[in-house]
């Protein structure tokens, strides 16, 4: 599957700051990855540091001055990645509650609604069907500070909310799982997407109970705890303000369905 992506933020710059981008597509074994990645203060080209996150993820790090910032990335990603297989410290973290996932809040409720799921390879996919008819998606109706908990009462927001509660649930009981940000081809709203992952039978698993695009048609760019790990943009420093943020993706040909209830591994 050819998918071709690309990503422009137009960022404000008050004054001396450092950023970090995760706006790149994911460096994993299997996918052939042609892309262009530029950064422009008031007009000029500025040059970018790469460090090197889990999973492929890739962090831009770029210091600079006041300004008019902008950020311009494509890329045309080809084939499918090939499995990572997981480490022990992986599923060690992944068990773990996090800042947004704050799954030590909902060890009773979890047990009480889904059981001890360790050893059931059906309970990812019952809590993320959970989710999906449990929270309504709602632009706006959550704020970047909310977590789990915060989705779970209000029962509104966005996929970084439906993949925190999912995330922290599945923790709850005993299964590893993980958020990535993504590229979502057919997605409505077109933004970057985030998705959870759950470890089943071996593998990572992605689940998405927003529903919003086809998961084979997904384009991972950072892999981690929960969206502290994940977001497109940082800002150590100055102040910045997000004038405008654009996202594309694109299929080469009709997209696929998807009746997200099948395993499947993110490309």
């Amino acid at each position: 599957m050819k998918r071709d992506v690309s990503a422009h933020l137009d960022v404000l710059v008050h004054a001396d700051s450092v950023l970090e981008f995760q706006i790149a597509v994911a460096r994993q074994p299997g996918m052939d990855l042609s892309e262009s990645l530029v950064f422009e203060l008031d007009g000029r080209r500025c040059q970018a540091r790469e460090v090197l996150g889990p999973h492929g993820t890739r962090i831009h790090v770029l210091r600079c001055g006041a300004g008019n910032l902008h950020a311009y990335y494509s890329a045309t990603v080809l084939g499918t990645a090939l499995a990572e297989p997981p480490s022990e410290y992986d599923l060690a973290i992944y068990t773990r509650p996090s800042r947004f996932a704050e799954s030590d809040k909902l060890l009773n409720f979890a047990a009480a609604e889904f059981g001890c799921g360790i050893d059931d390879p059906e309970t990812p996919a019952r809590v993320a069907a959970w989710v999906a008819r449990r929270v309504r998606y709602l632009p706006g109706g959550s704020t970047p500070s909310d977590g789990a908990v915060e989705t779970l009462l209000s029962g509104t927001g966005v996929c970084r909310d439906f993949s925190h509660l999912t995330v922290a649930l599945l923790r709850a009981v005993g299964v590893p799982a993980r958020v990535a940000s993504a590229y979502p081809p057919g997605g409505v709203p077109m933004d970057f997407h985030s998705v959870p992952e759950a470890y089943v039978g071996g593998s990572w698993r992605v689940l998405d109970p927003t529903r919003i695009a086809p998961r084979s048609t997904l384009v991972r760019i950072a892999t981690g705890r929960d969206a502290s790990d994940i977001a497109f943009l940082g800002n150590h420093g100055g102040d910045i303000t997000v004038n405008g943020l654009w996202v594309n993706a694109f299929v080469d040909g009709p997209l696929p369905y998807d009746d997200f209830e099948q395993p499947l591994t993110l490309a």
